[in-house]
């Protein structure tokens, strides 16, 4: 993802330039300053003058947007009318993020009545908040003092969101084959889903992926072979079938990076002695994910953007389903057919063959290991409606992957048992109620509240369990 950029929108009353014109000089100061504390906190911040009147604001607005700005950040400089400025903020399509801060920490009895002119901007953030309501814009807003609190962090970790929903919304995603069968829960079809959302499916074409097979050489397939020696442990592997694995795997990568895909997804059963692949693609599947590409499984194109999505935020995300539970230990059992991302793993992932039997083709070489212990985020977008893509929800769940002590009997799939902050009896039922299809996405080193922003910002209902 292209670096987070958010235009800083300065707003201030024309009022005051013309009876008082000497204090813009130390207005125009803490605009700087704002901007540099965001710059600080790994911003990319556009700038421009300041704001006062309609005329002022539309350009500045339409500015904003051409340069790359992903969010807009105001921030009021002192009272501004809201009738100057709210139809340029409701008319973008970018997310609003008010930043509700003065440059004085104390107005108390003591303070010079001069700042009142420096510190008064809450009753114009005030004003402009109840018109972008009327307005129908939603927004977000953080409040406090820039220094002695933590409102440009809130501010900051809300531009990151708004970077992702901008991401997801001009995502494209590939797709190998069709859909799983019969598998309702998470389809929306393309056409929906880009009207939705954004996310542009874009089909493989057999003779397209033929011949990018064709262009991979031997010495890549040996450059290859010395990269998985560094990731992964590898015993006993057939070289007919490594081979073939890694062939599929790089013109398949040749395909991500031709089309610039930020996700993609594959039917196992849709590969076949006619598919344009002669093998399932598991391992590459989980090295893209490992590298920050989206994957869903059986044709979800809808997880495989959000993993994709989440990834940008934090590479250790990962594509999964909950698949057993385990009510003696009130824990959760997680796994996939073969795919995931492999820089999850507690230790150095294994590559091994799959005994493959669940479609006529040879079996292909995947990366196998155990989900490392730790605080994680399950996290879910479900699709609301029949035909589905009226809305979505997206569902939040704080988890614990726990550590195995002792024998695992689970050491050839990808897997990992965790615990809920409630027993899991609860969890599932709450996870039900709201609809939680069977793919997830899964994130470590969560914050609830970042994944919360970019749901919001997406339009989507979101809910937290647990």
């Amino acid at each position: 993802m292209k670096e987070t950029t958010i235009g800083l929108l300065p707003l201030y009353l024309k009022l005051y330039d013309e009876v008082d014109p000497g204090k813009r000089p130390r207005v125009e100061k803490f605009y700087q300053t704002i901007a540099q504390e965001l710059e600080q906190r790994g911003l990319r911040v556009l700038t421009c003058p300041i704001c006062r009147i309609k005329e002022e604001f539309e350009p500045a607005v339409e500015i904003f947007e051409a340069s790359g700005a992903q969010s807009l950040v105001t921030l009021h400089l002192a009272y501004s009318p809201s009738l100057e400025s709210v139809d340029a903020l409701a008319g973008t399509e970018l997310p609003i993020i008010v930043c509700d801060t003065t440059p004085t920490y104390g107005y108390g009895p003591t303070q010079d009545p001069a700042e009142l002119m420096f510190n008064h901007g809450i009753h114009g953030v005030q004003d402009m908040c109840n018109l972008l309501i009327r307005k129908g814009k939603p927004f977000q807003i953080e409040v406090g003092h820039w220094q002695k609190s933590d409102v440009l962090d809130r501010v900051a970790l809300l531009a990151k969101a708004a970077a992702m929903a901008s991401y997801l919304r001009s995502m494209q995603a590939g797709l190998i084959g069709q859909p799983f069968k019969g598998m309702g829960d998470f389809f929306v079809p393309a056409p929906r889903l880009k009207e939705s959302i954004g996310v542009q499916t874009i089909p493989l074409i057999p003779k397209q992926f033929k011949g990018l097979y064709a262009t991979v050489t031997p010495g890549e397939i040996e450059k290859e072979k010395e990269a998985d020696r560094e990731r992964f442990l590898i015993e006993n592997l057939d070289d007919e079938i490594y081979e073939l694995s890694l062939r599929t795997g790089l013109a398949l990568q040749k395909w991500v990076d031709q089309e610039k895909l930020g996700a993609i997804s594959f039917n196992f059963g849709s590969i076949t002695p006619d598919s344009a692949l002669e093998i399932v693609p598991f391992l590459r599947a989980s090295k893209l994910m490992a590298n920050g590409v989206g994957y869903g499984g059986e044709g979800d194109i809808l997880t495989a953007s959000l993993v994709g999505t989440l990834a940008q935020a934090n590479p250790e995300t990962s594509f999964t389903e909950m698949f057993c539970p385990d009510w003696q230990g009130d824990s959760i059992y997680l796994s996939h057919m073969a795919e995931f991302n492999y820089r999850l793993a507690e230790g150095k992932a294994r590559l091994l063959e799959y005994d493959y039997r669940f479609s006529d083709t040879k079996n292909p070489i995947y990366a196998v290991g155990r989900f490392k212990p730790g605080e994680f985020l399950l996290v879910n977008l479900l699709p609301l409606g029949d035909p589905p893509g009226d809305s979505y929800r997206l569902i939040i769940a704080p988890a614990t992957m726990i550590k195995v002590k002792g024998k695992d009997n689970m050491e050839r799939s990808v897997h990992g048992w965790f615990k809920t902050r409630m027993p899991i009896e609860e969890f599932l039922g709450a996870y039900s109620r709201c609809g939680g299809t069977h793919h997830l996405a899964m994130t470590y080193e969560p914050s609830i509240r970042l994944i919360e922003a970019f749901g919001q910002m997406m339009g989507w209902e979101t809910v937290i369990i647990g």
